[in-house]
């Protein structure tokens, strides 16, 4: 049924094909330094409890660099402090890390989807880890799968795509927090990208890519039960603190649009920017944050009426971004620049700059130690602490 390797410590287009990336890149996926999964470190890793100052009042130092075995598309952390980093078709895994950086598991992404009721795919199948959303307890992560390869399994997803393109129906994979264990693959749409989970831990909500459309899980199922139409290339979600509406980016064109989740009904809130690829939403729910892969900014929106309240430039392709626990600081991954910008919520006056590995792509904010972690494409995680006041 599963895969578990334990292994010792666009638009631009969104993803790129593994010969294309590396020429992108400039690099393949990084080498491991020094056996195994590593980690170099600038300070000490001790774990800390988050300190009761505003994020927007301290500054970023680099903490640690995670390498090995690894070409991450996206990092995500949970609320009890674990971090998963999804490895993509590259190396076909999700590595789970502990807020000191150490390596917990390297989870494999194939699965015998006979296992879960599936037919019609003999064999382990395997996946393409793209991103990640934790329950509120941190108990499972959901994992979309960029495409699936195996027996019954046709060619592998593209992002140059429409429904018309023909490409597989892909799945999304629930873990065991505990386990490292897949223990649910639920079929979506075409090229699932980013996933999200409701607050109140009812729904899974996956952007399908080639699809056009979102598909809503029920938990309590295990099952798509809705595909709601979106628009072209659908990416970024997030969902208002009461779970009754979501919000998604529609990046193959310049549109953030609100979805009501009881009724499925779809309005369009705001023409943000063009290429809209993620979005954050305040602890209140009254703002909404979004990075724009063309236009080169970041927004912020106030969720009820559209309204553009603030609006800067980060630097060359902003993509993922994260928010403070405490709402204060935004933290945003600049693909070309190669840096992460830190802006203070409130108005999107820049706080600090640092520079990281080549093409950063994903971001987290891990709040047991006020940490900020950056996925770089090349093949390594940065993490930079912030919690020293500037």
């Amino acid at each position: 049924m599963l895969v578990l390797v334990a292994v010792a410590a666009s638009l631009v287009l969104d993803r790129e094909p593994a010969t294309d990336r590396v020429a992108a890149d400039g690099e393949a996926p990084s080498t491991v330094e020094s056996g195994g999964e590593t980690s170099t470190t600038a300070e000490s890793t001790t774990t800390t409890t988050r300190p009761p100052v505003a994020a927007s009042t301290t500054v970023l130092r680099q903490r640690q660099r995670i390498t090995g075995d690894i070409s991450p598309k996206s990092v995500v952390a949970s609320s009890s402090g674990l971090v998963v980093a999804q490895n993509m078709m590259y190396t076909h895994t999700v590595t789970a890390y502990r807020p000191d950086g150490a390596l917990a598991a390297t989870i494999g992404d194939g699965v015998d989807l006979a296992a879960f009721g599936v037919t019609g795919h003999p064999g382990v199948s395997q996946g393409a880890p793209v991103e990640a959303a934790f329950t509120s307890d941190g108990r499972h992560a959901y994992v979309s799968n960029y495409s699936m390869y195996g027996a019954g399994f046709g060619p592998e997803g593209h992002d140059s795509c429409s429904p018309q393109s023909g490409y597989h129906d892909s799945y999304t994979y629930r873990i065991d927090t505990e386990t490292f264990a897949i223990d649910q693959a639920i079929k979506v749409g075409a090229v699932p990208k980013y996933v999200a989970v409701t607050p109140d831990d009812t729904k899974v909500l996956v952007t399908n890519w080639c699809t056009y459309d979102l598909s809503v899980i029920d938990v309590a199922t295990a099952r798509e039960v809705h595909r709601v139409p979106i628009g072209a290339y659908p990416r970024g979600i997030v969902v208002s603190p009461d779970s009754r509406t979501a919000y998604v980016a529609v990046m193959g064109g310049d549109v953030i649009v609100r979805v009501d989740l009881a009724t499925q009904q779809v309005s369009n809130l705001v023409r943000s920017g063009d290429a809209p690829r993620h979005v954050l939403i305040s602890p209140d729910g009254q703002w909404l944050y979004v990075s724009h892969n063309k236009s080169n900014t970041v927004v912020r929106i106030n969720a009820a009426t559209g309204d553009v309240s603030h609006s800067v430039s980060t630097g060359s392709q902003p993509r993922s971004m994260a928010i403070s626990a405490d709402g204060s600081a935004i933290y945003v991954a600049n693909y070309e620049s190669s840096t992460v910008t830190k802006l203070r919520a409130d108005d999107l006056t820049e706080l600090d700059e640092q520079p990281t590995d080549h093409h950063p792509i994903g971001i987290a904010y891990e709040p047991t130690t006020a940490t900020v972690w950056v996925a770089c494409y090349g093949g390594s995680i940065i993490v930079f602490d912030d919690s020293s006041p500037a």
